[in-house]
């Protein structure tokens, strides 16, 4: 879907040629990692290489990277918006505006909204509505039940056909085991993939973070990482009786990188995801109640962290999700326990992303591989590459700037976000989405 851009004051010309010189050019999908620069011509990538670092085409637009880094733009695969019904949270415009300046171009949104989007009318609302408001690429991820109940199956063949690029329950389990069999069995004759929550329901609660010291200090009930994994087990072993494809939406400790690591050397359809939050953050960031903190999963121990951006850096996690889920206020100023699960993470993903390289725990290459190409290759998606003839999806950033984060800055509608005050290392510069800049950082001049 291409994006809508007529609120650019500069967008590039039709078929005027750019050219980005004086980049370091890194494009996870070949292992490139090089001085460089890349053409854009008609909205894709025209030519590519080190021959293009001084060089520019006689009559092209020229963007100077001043030596930073170029690569292609992220793909969120998990963003929850409020649009329909929620658009006091978020709508998809304002979702899009925080994509654009955190280095996504293309977002991925989930079902649970209201109405819930189970039938081909919503899925095809949610495509109009992307068209004439957001400026990145948006892609729907349709209910895999009716109303995300878990006990009926939508029309997935249908909802498919509509443009539904995959299926979820949203932040909801599927805890009919005969229901979640029925599902990964129908999907399969379509080609599609199944995304789900692994927590089991009953085993949560109404759990308010990690079990453990923690919460025992704090007060609060607390959720096994058992309600995770007794769930993703469940799942795997229905996908090695039905065939079907299966991804989970967001694991958090090393017991369900575990079980993934079985069923992926068993050679199953089976990949998983991991939010940026479970990368950066644990339990004791909660600190003294403080509900930004709160999602769903909860943040676990420091070990499962580590344990989490190792599976990063072995490739054992295939994406990073930012999991943007906008709360407003009412519902986050409320006791830890009752304050509603969600942090927005669009607009701060990429950055947040980038203490992991600082800190060396992940190759900046390993960390791109994960939020360009290999949810490119998840959703069956033509972008996430940086060679000649792909769309010209691209990111242009500072891996060492320093800045602070301002929830009162950011363009989300709602501003819950763990990050607040947070000293950051690495800000986008530029986004560019189908050859169209979309975001553009005071610092970087186009000359």
């Amino acid at each position: 879907m291409s994006p809508h851009n007529r609120s650019l004051d500069k967008p590039m010309s039709a078929g005027k040629a750019t050219v980005f010189i004086n980049a370091r050019i890194i494009d996870p999908a070949t292992n490139r990692d090089e001085p460089g620069g890349l053409l854009v011509k008609d909205g894709l990538i025209a030519d590519i290489g080190p021959h293009l670092r001084r060089n520019a085409p006689e009559g092209a637009t020229v963007v100077d990277c001043k030596g930073h880094v170029l690569a292609p733009g992220l793909i969120d695969a998990q963003v929850f918006t409020g649009e329909p019904g929620y658009e006091h949270r978020e709508t998809l415009k304002t979702a899009s505006h925080a994509a654009a300046a955190g280095g996504v171009t293309t977002m991925v949104v989930m079902p649970e909204t209201n109405p819930v989007i189970d039938s081909v009318a919503l899925v095809d609302f949610i495509q109009r509505r992307a068209r004439d408001n957001a400026l990145v690429h948006v892609h729907t991820m349709a209910a895999m039940t009716k109303g995300l109940k878990g006990e009926e199956m939508t029309e997935i063949g249908l909802l498919k056909r509509a443009g539904a690029i995959a299926f979820s329950n949203g932040k909801s389990s599927v805890a009919n085991t005969r229901v979640m069999r029925n599902v990964l069995n129908y999907a399969k004759d379509f080609g599609a993939l199944i995304v789900h929550h692994t927590e089991d329901p009953d085993l949560a609660g109404n759990s308010a973070m990690n079990s453990g010291e923690v919460a025992a200090r704090l007060g609060l009930s607390g959720a096994s990482k058992l309600s995770e994994t007794i769930t993703l087990e469940r799942d795997v072993r229905l996908v090695e009786m039905t065939g079907g494809r299966y991804h989970a939406a967001t694991i958090s400790c090393a017991e369900s990188l575990d079980v993934i690591r079985n069923a992926k050397a068993r050679k199953m359809a089976v990949t998983c995801g991991v939010s940026i939050n479970h990368l950066t953050l644990n339990e004791n960031d909660i600190g003294s109640y403080r509900t930004f903190f709160k999602v769903r999963p909860p943040l676990r121990r420091e070990d499962d962290r580590v344990a989490m951006v190792r599976g990063i850096a072995s490739g054992d996690i295939d994406i990073i999700v930012s999991s943007h889920d906008p709360q407003d206020a009412d519902t986050k100023r409320r006791p830890f326990a009752e304050a509603a699960d969600g942090a927005v993470g669009l607009e701060t993903l990429l950055s947040a992303a980038l203490r992991l390289v600082n800190a060396g725990e992940v190759t900046l290459l390993a960390l791109l591989k994960a939020m360009t190409i290999n949810p490119a290759r998840l959703l069956g998606l033509h972008s996430g590459r940086l060679v000649k003839g792909a769309i010209a999806d691209l990111v242009l950033f500072d891996a060492g700037e320093p800045w602070v984060v301002n929830k009162d800055l950011l363009r989300s509608r709602s501003k819950n976000t763990p990050f607040d005050e947070a000293k950051m290392q690495g800000r986008v510069l530029r986004t560019v989405v189908a050859g169209e800049t979309v975001f553009e950082y005071a610092g970087v001049e186009r000359t």
